[in-house]
């Protein structure tokens, strides 16, 4: 029997998207779709192994799809109850989906409903927080199901596809680093999806002159006001060095996507400036694939 051209090149043929609601799964199918997948959105489960024999047809003939992505949520009807059997159903025709679990935290959930102005699927009239929490019970065994988890709490539109680009685009070999650099403001808390973490408040802080207070650290005025800070050049010049050093090893043992934290206390000045300065020394490099954002930078 054949198999679809994404399992030859390694990549799964059929992905199938699920989680909780909320946590960005519109985002990355928008972003599977500019890879070349098939999406379809809230397929019914019933239809399951049916789309799979687009994939992989019974009779040997070349497959109509040659990669697809399918999202099945808890809006699907019996989707909590028959999950695990359809899946099992596609393993028989030789068709292993690949399963990725969104999930965000709930304060992170909430927010989003509450902007979007949308009801919650689970919302049975105990409020925003209650639906939340309750589709999270309900969606543990599916989840245990996934073959990849992905916390988009801290993640925005385009980190996330970065993300959904780096693991499943067919151009990438898996031998480039992927480097985030994102600033941020102790102040609001940590991300929580870091693997390095450098804090910088230890340098002097433009915040507190009165012209500079509002500008943020990308600013002219800013850049000139730690041009003048010896301090800050050294603390840029210290932290490339180090990850200089470091990256390539990650990179040896197989990492490909690394997601480094830059601190200070509101996340606006300090931090950006030396997220921006490392990201642009280690983009010099050519060695890795450097994206730098700014999580605080507008508060």
């Amino acid at each position: 029997m054949p198999k679809p051209k994404a399992v030859e090149a390694d990549l799964p043929a059929l992905i199938i998207i699920t989680g909780l609601s909320g946590s960005g799964m519109s985002s990355a199918t928008n972003a599977f779709e500019d890879l070349g997948y098939f999406c379809v959105d809230n397929l019914p489960l019933t239809m399951l192994s049916t789309f799979g024999r687009l994939l992989v047809p019974a009779d040997g003939r070349p497959p109509a799809i040659e990669k697809a992505v399918l999202v099945i949520n808890i809006r699907e009807r019996h989707f909590l109850s028959e999950f695990s059997a359809e899946l099992k159903k596609l393993a028989r025709k030789r068709l292993i989906p690949f399963v990725v679990f969104f999930e965000a935290s709930d304060e992170v959930l909430q927010r989003r409903f509450s902007e979007t102005r949308r009801p919650h699927p689970a919302d049975n009239g105990k409020g925003l927080l209650s639906a939340i929490r309750a589709e999270r019970r309900a969606m543990t065994d599916v989840k245990r199901l996934a073959d990849l988890i992905i916390d988009t709490s801290e993640h925005t539109v385009h980190t996330l596809r970065n993300l959904i680009v780096q693991k499943f685009s067919p151009h990438t070999d898996g031998k480039t680093l992927n480097v985030e650099i994102v600033s941020f403001g102790h102040k609001y808390g940590n991300p929580r999806t870091l693997d390095l973490l450098f804090d910088v408040r230890h340098l002097p802080n433009p915040y507190f002159q009165k012209e500079l207070k509002d500008k943020p650290g990308d600013t002219p005025e800013v850049l000139a006001f730690f041009a003048k800070q010896p301090e800050a050049g050294e603390t840029v010049e210290r932290i490339t060095d180090f990850l200089t050093y470091l990256l390539p090893k990650y990179k040896r043992e197989g990492k490909s996507y690394l997601t480094i934290g830059v601190g200070c206390t509101g996340g606006r000045h300090r931090s950006v400036m030396v997220a921006n300065a490392v990201g642009k020394a280690l983009k010099r490099t050519k060695d890795f694939d450097v994206s730098v954002s700014h999580r605080d930078i507008q508060k």
